[in-house]
């Protein structure tokens, strides 16, 4: 806990990850509180997803020591209170938006399994296609999909990679009031994204990430000018 009581949702300490003789990162070390909303930033190839693996828990750092809600290592009951959107979806394609839904409702033992497959149905516009396989979804319809899956048991820390990736506007603003709703509620959020508006539109706090290492930590609001940051810190103009 930090001195005013706050539990650190995920907490890093020289953290590094290396596949072979490839070093993906660096010596991370942050704390994210609960209930902090973190939008994160960086060139392709710079760790970022790599980073939000290890936050979620599928995959093991290298080296230094990272604790998700105190806990280190793995830990099925730590697992059961994140979510999470990344480039794969963990869709299974032959069966409808219905199956997985109710797959992963069970899968987490929730008692009330089909009244949160319907309401997910609804919420990401998706239940005049509730009986079609996702094999036949467009890359936005998956993409929604893949949210309501990660969400249906209201995880407390929802780590999401590229999340508006497929989305059109109206569903991107869209997951813009969703994410709010969710930090509202005192959820924690990681997003890892190239759009820095709505990654701002979202987040309590930044994070720039570069050859692995974080390179920049501020909070969203004194964020105005990012976009020179970014080029100042990465040397890259942003997405």
């Amino acid at each position: 806990m930090t001195g005013g009581g706050r539990v650190a949702a995920l907490g890093a300490d020289a953290v590094g990850k290396a596949f072979g003789r490839a070093v993906v990162l660096r010596d991370v070390t942050l704390r994210i509180d609960a209930g902090e909303a973190v939008a994160v930033f960086g060139p392709n190839g710079a760790g970022k997803s790599t980073m939000l693996r290890l936050f979620a828990g599928l995959t093991a750092p290298t080296s230094g020591r990272l604790r998700a809600f105190g806990v280190a290592g793995p830990d099925p009951a730590v697992r059961r209170r994140v979510g999470l959107v990344a480039h794969q979806s963990f869709l299974y394609p032959d069966l409808t938006a219905r199956e997985n839904l109710r797959f992963y409702a069970r899968m987490f033992g929730l008692d009330d399994a089909d009244e949160r497959v319907r309401t997910w149905l609804d919420r990401v516009a998706l239940a005049e296609a509730a009986a079609r396989p996702v094999r036949l979804f467009s890359r936005g319809m998956e993409q929604r999909l893949a949210l309501a899956r990660a969400l249906i048991h209201d995880p407390e820390l929802v780590i999401l990679d590229e999340p508006w990736t497929g989305l059109d506007a109206a569903s991107a603003d869209w997951l813009v009031g969703l994410l709010r709703d969710l930090r509202g509620r005192g959820r924690t959020l990681v997003v890892a994204t190239h759009d820095f508006q709505r990654g701002l539109d979202v987040a309590t706090r930044a994070l720039i990430v570069h050859r692995g290492r974080i390179a920049w930590d501020g909070p969203a609001s004194t964020a105005d000018d990012l976009d020179g940051i970014y080029r100042q810190v990465t040397g890259a103009v942003a997405a």
